[in-house]
């Protein structure tokens, strides 16, 4: 079956396109300079020109901070363009499989967060990705909408490409400990996506609707830095692990307001679907072992700028 990759050049965009021949699936990846999600008529358009079996849709506004003082751009991409795929999906008689995220909750839980859950994003970036999830669901039956939380792969920035570098560069540096969510790697989200992908075109169809997916178990940001660099050294990608030095979200102030507690609860898709989420201990090593094998990782590195 052919699927349609909106987002090509993203975390997860990249490897949908990477690993879809493994599945037995034809991916046409497109940029965001191929295909502009927004302007109903060219997707209207390529889905004619192309015939897809399945969209799945990687597309986003991500930048979180930038997104506070360029909400309109965010909710162009984020809520309107899913809009615009989920219009021309139902046009052509075909499903939509769509990444959300955790940033459409408060954060103020102390449980893990199900699909049930009260939605309360508290910035720009949480609401237009939840005003997203609610075009889809207003025009299209055919959709899986999937919220994850804490992405890092091989390609795009992320959190680990930025400790890495930071680790290169400093002996020390402070994370905050009092934010937690559930790191997931790029990759495997890609994988859910896929398989989903191939039991819909063995299938004929799937069990439609909202779903949580994420890595397991849950962590700070503290823990996580920490993690990548005990891998890292192990696997000689840095020479020494820095000092890390834990700090509180209070101490390091951002634009815009992050989720104290990002864990999703992921058993109904597990239930559902029968895919486990992954460890993410394993992920990150999987995900180290591609950077450090290829000889581009310093200089890849160098060209992403700290969001620590």
């Amino acid at each position: 079956m052919r699927i349609l990759v909106c987002g090509a050049s993203g975390q997860v965009g990249h490897e949908l396109v990477d690993r879809a021949r493994a599945y037995g699936l034809e991916a046409l990846g497109m940029t965001r300079r191929q295909l502009d999600i927004t302007n109903s008529g060219q997707v209207r358009q390529l889905i004619r020109q192309l015939k897809p079996g399945l969209i799945i849709n990687a597309a986003a506004y991500t930048h979180v901070d930038n997104a506070e003082t360029h909400s309109d751009q965010a909710y162009a991409v984020n809520r309107d363009g899913a809009a615009r795929l989920a219009e021309a999906a139902r046009e052509a008689a075909i499903p939509l499989l769509h990444i959300s995220t955790d940033y459409v909750f408060s954060g103020e839980a102390q449980t893990p967060y199900n699909e049930t859950d009260e939605v309360a994003p508290t910035g720009v970036y949480g609401a237009s990705k939840l005003a997203g999830e609610a075009a889809i669901q207003a025009v299209l039956d055919q959709h899986v909408i999937l919220r994850t939380s804490w992405v890092y792969g091989v390609h795009g920035h992320n959190f680990v490409k930025t400790m890495l570098r930071l680790g290169r560069q400093r002996d020390s540096l402070s994370v905050v400990a009092d934010q937690f969510g559930c790191p997931t790697q790029a990759g495997g989200i890609a994988d859910v996506l896929l398989q989903l992908s191939q039991r819909y075109a063995r299938e004929g169809t799937l069990a439609w609707g909202l779903y949580h997916y994420s890595g397991q178990s849950f962590c700070s940001w503290f823990d996580f830095a920490v993690e990548i660099f005990r891998q890292a050294e192990a696997k000689g990608i840095l020479p020494k692990q820095p000092q890390v030095s834990s700090i509180t979200t209070a101490q390091y102030p951002t634009p815009a307001r992050r989720p104290v507690w990002s864990v999703l609860d992921c058993s109904k898709f597990e239930t559902t679907f029968g895919i486990a989420a992954h460890d993410w201990h394993e992920g990150l090593g999987a995900v180290l072992d591609a950077l450090g094998s290829t000889d581009a990782y310093p200089a890849s590195l160098a060209a992403h700028h700290s969001q620590a």
